[in-house]
């Protein structure tokens, strides 16, 4: 195929449904792929008159970045279009490599750059969609990864956008070589210690010598895998329409789906509540022994970042639980909030609430305590003292929350359990409420 601006503007038109953008935005690295879809682009300003910004990200991981910068800025120049560039640190002992933190951080800067209209647009083309296809087999992924790279996404306040997936290398470099353009090669592309870069320089190649299209081949798997993989999420939006929200998973319909809709329906709350997706042997392990467990027990199954926790008829889909801090040592009093640590959130009193804490005991300050065992209350508008442990039970509070409600006591004498009782004892007519945010 030749690639060409027209065919360019063809696809945004695609891609945006012909509204466009307010801004067109360019992740340009300096490459040959980025060189050639900035250029491209700024050749169709007349059809499509809306503002081009190229946006440089520089990483700070090559001792030439400074010249790479210094290119990039004078080929913006050259074409007439807005240019800005970005320092970002990489974490080099990151997990997941060098290479992961750097696109990491890269996106987490693009997501602050873009503004509600924008497109920003990145030049990843069909090579690089059978690249991922490949590096997610190696990985196990399921249809969700065999889709590869998504033409389309939403991103920040903007959009992402790849309108070149189904361009081939080959055409992006006569592109480059017919209007005569400079670009960067960037050394540590040929370096074959990176999975990416082995495929583009060992594996990819030998491919190609017995299957000359096995690049396009391969994006034609990851458009059907992609058309499964949506296919599956509108499944699963119908079974979660049916057993609550993300967050809170009715069990009685749950259990009536199949184990592998079960899978389904809990890989995409998990997806829906913004939490990292769950290992495959976690979901295994949350329909064998988390779902069919008895009715008294309080399964968990956990991967970093999130767990799974049943309470009575749900399953709950929830971020990891920070160990129990420290009990503050100081004190709440009405000016001041109270930060009670990582994931526990603030206590603050508010004034003028009818049955709230006496305000002579508010002002005296209220100590922070959590759940020793053996705690009593009687409640405002209660007629009798009762063990803690009876009125959590009998509210409903799950289980993993009751440690961590903070306790208020003036002395030895329990005021008020978080925002959900006050003593009655301690009760005025025009006091102290909790409030118990984030």
């Amino acid at each position: 195929m030749t690639f060409n601006p027209e065919f360019l503007l063809e696809r945004l038109t695609e891609l945006t449904a012909g509204e466009g953008a307010s801004r067109w935005l360019v992740a340009f690295s300096g490459g040959i792929d980025s060189t050639v879809l900035l250029h491209a682009l700024s050749c169709m300003r007349e059809p499509h008159p809306a503002e081009i910004m190229a946006i440089h990200v520089d990483h700070g991981l090559h001792p030439d970045s400074p010249n790479w910068e210094n290119h990039c800025r004078q080929f913006a120049e050259k074409l007439n279009v807005a240019y800005i560039s970005e320092r970002v640190n990489v974490d080099d002992d990151s997990p997941g490599g060098p290479e992961a933190a750097a696109r990491q951080a890269r996106y987490a800067l693009l997501r602050t750059l873009v503004r509600d209209g924008d497109c920003l647009l990145s030049a990843h083309h069909e090579e690089d969609q059978a690249e991922t296809l490949l590096l997610n087999l190696m990985r196990g992924s399921g249809l969700a990864g065999l889709a590869g790279i998504g033409a389309a996404r939403s991103f920040g306040e903007g959009r992402l956008l790849r309108p070149l997936l189904d361009v081939p290398a080959e055409a992006i470099r006569d592109y480059a070589k017919r209007h005569e353009l400079a670009w960067i090669e960037d050394p540590s592309n040929a370096d074959t210690r990176f999975d990416r870069n082995f495929l583009r320089q060992e594996i990819l190649p030998r491919l190609a010598s017995r299957w000359p299209a096995v690049s396009a081949r391969l994006k034609q798997s990851a458009d059907l895998a992609s058309e499964a993989s949506t296919l599956l999420r509108d499944l699963a939006d119908i079974d979660l329409a049916a057993s609550g929200s993300p967050e809170r998973l009715d069990l009685e319909v749950l259990g009536a789906l199949s184990p592998q809709r079960q899978r389904n329906l809990l890989r995409r709350a998990i997806s829906l509540c913004g939490l990292p997706p769950a290992p495959a042997t976690r979901l295994y392990q949350a329909v064998h022994e988390l779902i069919p467990a008895r009715e008294d027990a309080q399964p968990r199954v956990a991967w970093p970042g999130a767990e799974l926790r049943r309470y009575r008829n749900h399953v709950y889909i929830m971020p990891a639980i920070p160990d129990l801090p420290d009990e503050p040592a100081q004190t709440l009093r009405p000016e001041a909030s109270l930060d009670l640590g990582p994931g526990m959130g603030q206590l603050a009193l508010k004034p003028d609430v009818d049955g709230g804490i006496n305000p002579e005991l508010a002002s005296a300050g209220l100590r922070v305590r959590y759940r020793h065992g053996g705690e009593e209350i009687r409640p405002a508008g209660h007629d009798c003292t009762r063990k803690l442990k009876k009125l959590l039970q009998q509210e409903g509070i799950v289980p993993w929350m009751r440690s961590r409600l903070p306790l208020l006591y003036s002395g030895e004498n329990l005021v008020a359990v978080a925002d959900l009782w006050i003593a009655g004892e301690c009760s005025h007519r025009a006091g102290y409420g909790v409030c118990w945010r984030k």
